[in-house]
């Protein structure tokens, strides 16, 4: 399941909150917890379920490429993998639809695209260099949207902030295709203009909401994070530097959306989602990131 992913991505669900709050203009201390409990409860069980369905697919190719992996390792049979991630799906848009008092509710069909992008990538996008971290990126703007769904009328005004995790989430999936074989510099050149595009992009927010004091501190994190390994990666593109690079952008996901709260003069909120950070960390000590 990625532990250590499954952290970054319920850092997704609180920045979205984080967003959701500064557009009705409520604090965040005054949120109801059953919601947000929900919310990343549900987070967790796409993330999970997209991620096993990642090992089930790749099951075959694992054998040669990734033989320590769970299922070519013999830990876990296929089958009972493939009905675990399913299980892991079905319950997370299930609570999902619990967020609101209508079962249809915007948080449903958020996660229910969720899950059904993530099985895409899974089965066929990630074969296609183009589709493939589109199809990826898609998955992280929609849970986004996800956080910002606990106030559903939100997702109309501020739904476009979902393509910056879009080109985020896609220049690491870029930069993952070599992490096996070696990569291309070409490939780690457009992967660092995307970080810049993601960078500007939460700086021009906190100037337009006058929350860069807030931010700055958040956003040099951040660059502190995912700069060093890429730059070693670029210099000498073989299969382990990219592997590294590949693991610390997903670990600084936490920073950015940590830069995304604190964007949005959700300051103490934003400290909050760094300390998911360290948690991350040491889980991905222990269990596999990329």
């Amino acid at each position: 399941m990625r532990p250590a992913n499954i952290v970054t991505a319920v850092s997704d669900i609180l920045a979205g909150i984080a967003i959701a709050c500064f557009a009705v203009r409520i604090k965040w201390t005054e949120l109801s917890f059953l919601p947000v409990f929900l919310l990343v409860l549900s987070t967790i069980g796409l993330y999970g379920g997209g991620v096993v369905f990642n090992d089930v697919f790749d099951a075959e190719l694992d054998k040669t490429e990734r033989p320590e992996r769970p299922i070519p390792s013999g830990l876990i049979s296929k089958n009972s993998a493939a009905v675990f991630a399913t299980i892991l799906l079905i319950l997370a848009v299930v609570v999902a639809a619990l967020v609101h008092e209508q079962l249809l509710s915007s948080s449903f069909f958020v996660a229910l695209s969720i899950a059904i992008a993530a099985v895409l990538y899974d089965k066929w996008g990630k074969h296609h260099s183009f589709l493939g971290p589109l199809n990826m990126g898609l998955c992280r703007g929609l849970n986004l949207l996800l956080g910002m769904s606990i106030f559903p009328e939100v997702l109309l005004a501020y739904w476009p902030i979902s393509f910056v995790p879009v080109i985020y989430i896609a220049a690491i999936t870029m930069i993952s295709r070599g992490e096996v074989h070696g990569g291309k510099k070409t490939t780690l050149f457009a992967a660092i203009v995307f970080y810049f595009i993601v960078i500007a992009s939460i700086l021009a927010t906190a100037i337009g909401n006058g929350s860069l004091v807030y931010a700055i501190g958040f956003v040099v994190l951040f660059v502190a994070l995912i700069f060093p390994p890429l730059l070693k990666a670029l210099k000498e593109p073989r299969g382990p530097l990219i592997g590294k690079a590949v693991k610390a952008g997903v670990i600084a996901l936490i920073a950015m959306n940590a830069s995304w709260a604190a964007a949005f003069g959700a300051f103490y909120f934003a400290l909050l989602i760094l300390l998911l950070l360290p948690l991350s960390l040491w889980l991905a000590k222990l269990f596999a990131v990329t």
